[in-house]
């Protein structure tokens, strides 16, 4: 596919030939206080109601994504990870670490319809409109679970080998997770639950993030090794890799300007320009702050979302969140 990035396409030129280059444009633009205490892992936006559903501490607050207005929370939620949103049902599901169940509520008010017992450490947790499923990634557990979103149970699983990070879809009833430990992409049938190929992500050491291209069949993998990681999601070629930041954790892209996107925990998101399936550069990077590696992208307004804290030293010897610090940076292209 032809780049169409109009105005921008010589300023984007210039800037990848600059080494570690500010990503033209882009700076953050608002951010939005949350209340509360707590550590933070996914934030996921819902484009149906235009919200971001925000996972901090033991809760999932609920935001307005054009006010940055606190709408909800959905609790208890046990060491909380990620929100997948089914809207013709008006239901969402939250994964919960902390004992090991999924939380269904309803999306008009928030409250807690049901838990699901699943697999231990469900962590990372999307959904599949073709095949009507709402898929799990567990760590600990070595498996995607599948859940019936209308019947509101598990259906099955996939049982992968290795610690499941992100996973995605591609529309034609092919989906892939990258194991975090073993730096593979596997790919299975949302429909079937089998496993169907495991590709090694050359090049890469501890994989995260992982968005796709599914006109191009593309996969954009973060890798902890400081590498954005670009497959060939039909044969699990490695096409190519680029530099990142440290500490990547999501990545995202946007199909309409053929930007990539990997936010990491240094503070960055390092923007890389797609010219061509075969073809990338490196944009620059967007200074966002330290601890903000979870993002979202709304693909309309194409703003992305980070969750972000000041960090403090804990008596174990990692950081925490310093109370009340806890933000929603909006970061554009202005």
């Amino acid at each position: 596919m032809i780049s169409r990035i109009g105005k921008f396409s010589a300023i984007f030129l210039l800037a990848a030939g600059c080494f570690a280059a500010d990503a033209p444009g882009f700076k953050i633009t608002q951010r939005y206080p949350v209340p509360g205490d707590g550590g933070f892992d996914y934030i996921v936006f819902d484009g149906s109601s235009n919200r971001l559903y925000v996972s901090h501490g033991t809760e999932m607050d609920v935001l307005d994504a054009g006010s940055g207005k606190v709408l909800g929370k959905v609790e208890p939620t046990p060491g909380v990870h990620g929100a997948a949103i089914v809207p013709e049902l008006h239901r969402g599901f939250v994964t919960n670490g902390g004992d090991a169940t999924v939380s269904v509520f309803d999306t008009n008010t928030f409250k807690t319809i049901k838990k699901i017992s699943v697999a231990k450490d469900p962590d990372f947790v999307f959904y599949d409109p073709k095949t009507k499923r709402v898929l799990v990634c567990h760590g600990d557990g070595e498996v995607i679970t599948a859940i019936d979103p209308v019947k509101e149970s598990v259906i099955g699983q996939v049982k992968l080998g290795g610690g499941a990070e992100a996973g995605v879809v591609d529309g034609k009833g092919h989906g892939f997770v990258n194991l975090e430990e073993a730096a593979q992409v596997v790919e299975f049938d949302p429909a079937s639950l089998a496993v169907k190929q495991k590709y090694p992500i050359t090049g890469c050491k501890t994989p995260t993030g992982l968005a796709i291209d599914p006109e191009n069949s593309r996969l954009f993998i973060g890798c902890r090794s400081k590498v954005l990681a670009v497959m060939d999601s039909t044969n699990g070629h490695v096409i190519t890799t680029l530099p990142i930041g440290e500490r990547v954790d999501a990545v995202a892209f946007d199909a309409d300007n053929q930007l990539i996107f990997a936010s990491n925990g240094g503070g960055t998101v390092s923007v890389v320009h797609q010219k061509s399936p075969n073809e990338y550069e490196s944009v620059g990077d967007i200074q966002t702050q330290k601890s903000a590696k979870t993002m979202t992208l709304d693909p309309k307004s194409k703003r992305l979302f980070l969750s972000a804290a000041e960090m403090e030293p804990a008596a174990n010897g990692r950081s925490k969140a310093k109370p009340g610090s806890f933000t929603v940076l909006v970061v554009e292209r202005k």
